[in-house]
């Protein structure tokens, strides 16, 4: 498998976890088969995995290091606004995806990535998150809130390309 290229944002959802951070990963099966793996690498890459877990992002266009937008979330009647930044995309034979940053007003201060791999005939989904209170001190004060919604938005990404 191929690594992808580092910078010092990337390198903490790839490498060691800086001790302010909580990091997570898990992966799930997303299917078999070069169907299902073209289907979802072109999801993965055109945000499909936010998408597909309820979240609105503007001109969901592929990917691109550098680029920077606002992703929305709908919770009753509030739109929640979460800045980010694409800090890296890896496009190999058998591993495809790409990881953000959160940008200031974000409800949580971190970097996620989502990768989706091919072992022999097998496509899985794999999620990393570090994560930590936002700089935002209204986000910060609700972050035990936040976590346990991250628990939930993990699953829904998870399952989200099947």
């Amino acid at each position: 498998m191929t690594t992808p290229s580092r910078t010092d944002v990337g390198d903490a959802i790839w490498g060691p976890t800086p001790s302010t951070h909580r990091r997570y990963e898990g992966t799930d099966r997303v299917g078999t088969g070069a169907d299902t793996w073209q289907r979802a690498s072109e999801a993965v890459l055109r945000w499909g995995v936010k998408t597909r877990s309820g979240f609105t992002v503007p001109d969901a266009h592929v990917v691109t290091p550098g680029e920077r937008l606002d992703v929305l979330v709908r919770i009753g009647p509030l739109t929640i606004r979460e800045p980010v930044e694409v800090v890296e995309v890896v496009r190999t034979a058998d591993r495809v995806g790409f990881a953000y940053r959160t940008r200031p007003g974000h409800p949580v201060d971190g970097e996620e990535a989502f990768i989706l791999t091919r072992h022999d005939d097998v496509v899985s989904l794999t999620l990393r998150s570090l994560t930590r209170p936002s700089t935002t001190r209204a986000w910060a004060l609700l972050f035990p809130v936040l976590r346990l919604a991250q628990v939930v938005v993990r699953r829904r990404y998870l399952r989200a390309l099947r």
